[in-house]
């Protein structure tokens, strides 16, 4: 299916993609009875979440809300700059989302039995037959200035994976280990919702979006039966030719 583009001003990104997660959360719950959702890390995403704790603390069905990462880097939960710290501090201790429903990498193992561990999550969770990957309802992704999502890194293995639906990964320029849900998984997801926003992304966001041929990690995000929406501010979309597709 083709990308989705909708550029908003830069005051309501926030606001429009909380709309689509609680718009995301309500259709999975009525027709299947929970909703499974990856979370991304970052400021953006970060900003979200506590809209939604703002807004939608009581208006969402926390208890039939899974709520799991699309990627982790390799520190202890407390750590700053973990992402699971950050979406439990803006989002997860503040709405009534029982602690069963919260399924985060568990960084206190080393990092291959880490991604080894998250796998065994997934498959324990979504219990889709055969080698099939997990099915999301609903995948948050961001966009690196390098054209990385999650932890798919230019030049890593990880982009490249096609069995493994997570993976340790170590990325040199940070010098440390990542754990990143794999292509198999985000393309089988029924959304994929990406996040663009300010000046500094306007660049790599042309090139993700016009130039197909190179080739980044983030292009790679197809999913294949599902939708795929950006979702992007106008100071982040000010290089597009084509403003808005939806």
């Amino acid at each position: 299916m083709a990308a989705e583009i909708k550029v908003v001003p830069d005051n309501t990104l926030n606001s429009e993609a909380a709309q689509e997660f609680q718009r995301a959360a309500q259709s999975a719950v009525a027709g299947q009875g929970r909703f499974a959702v990856a979370l991304s890390g970052g400021n953006t995403p970060r900003a979200v979440f506590s809209l939604l704790a703002q807004q939608h603390s009581a208006d969402l069905p926390w208890d039939r809300i899974h709520i799991f990462f699309g990627d982790e880097r390799y520190v202890p939960p407390d750590h700053p700059e973990s992402n699971y710290r950050m979406a439990n501090e803006a989002l997860l201790s503040r709405v009534r989302i029982p602690a069963e429903n919260v399924h985060r990498f568990r960084t206190e193992l080393d990092p291959e039995s880490a991604a080894k561990d998250y796998e065994t999550q997934l498959q324990t969770f979504f219990r889709e037959p055969g080698q099939s990957p997990p099915r999301f309802d609903l995948v948050m992704l961001g966009l690196g200035e390098d054209g990385h999502t999650a932890s798919l890194f230019p030049g890593t293995s990880a982009p490249n994976e096609t069995t493994r639906f997570v993976v340790a990964v170590w990325v040199e320029k940070f010098k440390m280990f990542r754990l990143t849900l794999t292509l198999p998984v985000l393309n089988h997801s029924a959304e994929v919702l990406f996040l663009a926003a300010g000046p500094s992304k306007a660049g790599i966001l042309k090139e993700v979006l016009s130039r197909p041929a190179a080739a980044l990690p983030a292009q790679k995000v197809q999913p294949t039966g599902g939708r795929l929406l950006w979702l992007v501010d106008q100071s982040a979309a000010r290089l597009l030719q084509v403003r808005s597709q939806v």
